[in-house]
């Protein structure tokens, strides 16, 4: 994959020395040899290190599919058409990162008379020469590499950029996990703090409920089953939880009608409810 890449660099960098008017086998940095284009060597070393960091990144965040590669008798491994196509989209932005050093070596290699701007070279990577007519900045836009392909972490198949797992192989994690994290909040329900914690709320309830004095209340039973608890549908777990004083289970229950709370706290809950109290 990284080999492919700098394949594409050096042939972007080819291109490039050519089209600076430069013979691209002519070679500063690289000695000259049969069968390679020196220069373009040189040329691509600056943007290396972009290169090395776009593989790096991108295979610290997104695995790789198997179907992308195949691998010869020779153990050669090779790219699968589809893989190398995608790959290929990023010879842009080697070109735009290196533009404007390709621009200097060949000036460099020119040598032109100083103040005499008839002698610089073509300016065709970056157009330096046209921006500067016109007024603009002679900076060259800059471009962002593609973002790799989003695959499944478990599967390799394709899927939208937010997710890391398809929807078949996100089922069977997602039911593993609930059953790993119901396993660990059982374990954790009957530890001694758990226990000692329960223990005393339930005390402060006895006492809370022996102290509440049903004199004056003026909400009943069937009030609150008809009135108060289908008006609860439209109240947050939340606050029925902060107005009670439980936990967000209880209030879960206390809000689909699976459990009915003692009769002290039924005005809180009408209030909570939008309920009108007679005063």
């Amino acid at each position: 994959m990284l080999n492919y890449l700098y394949a594409l660099l050096e042939s972007e960098s080819r291109l490039a020395a050519a089209a600076l008017g430069v013979d691209p086998g002519m070679g500063l940095m690289h000695a000259d040899t049969d069968s390679r284009d020196s220069l373009a060597c040189d040329l691509m070393e600056p943007v290396r290190p972009l290169v090395d960091a776009y593989v790096l990144d991108w295979i610290a965040r997104e695995p790789l599919r198997r179907e992308w590669f195949f691998e010869q008798r020779d153990d050669n491994c090779r790219l699968m058409a589809s893989f190398a196509k995608r790959l290929s989209e990023t010879s842009d932005l080697g070109l735009r990162c290196s533009a404007t050093r390709r621009m200097g070596c060949s000036r460099a290699l020119v040598h032109p008379k100083k103040g005499i701007r008839s002698h610089l070279p073509p300016t065709r990577l970056t157009q330096t020469h046209k921006r500067e007519a016109k007024g603009s900045s002679a900076d060259l836009p800059t471009c962002a590499p593609p973002k790799p392909m989003r695959v499944c972490r478990s599967c390799g198949a394709s899927v939208k950029r937010s997710r890391d797992y398809c929807t078949a192989c996100g089922l069977v994690i997602s039911t593993d996990k609930i059953l790993e994290v119901g396993e660990a909040g059982r374990v954790a329900a009957q530890s001694p703090h758990a226990q000692a914690s329960r223990a005393e709320t339930q005390r402060l309830n006895a006492i809370a409920q022996h102290a509440w004095n049903s004199h004056g209340q003026s909400l009943s039973e069937a009030m609150y089953k008809l009135d108060i608890q289908p008006r609860l549908s439209k109240v947050s777990v939340s606050a029925i939880a902060t107005a009670l004083g439980v936990s967000w289970s209880y209030a879960a229950d206390v809000r689909r009608g699976k459990r009915r709370p003692h009769a002290r706290h039924w005005q809180a809950l009408a209030r909570l409810a939008g309920l009108p109290l007679e005063p």
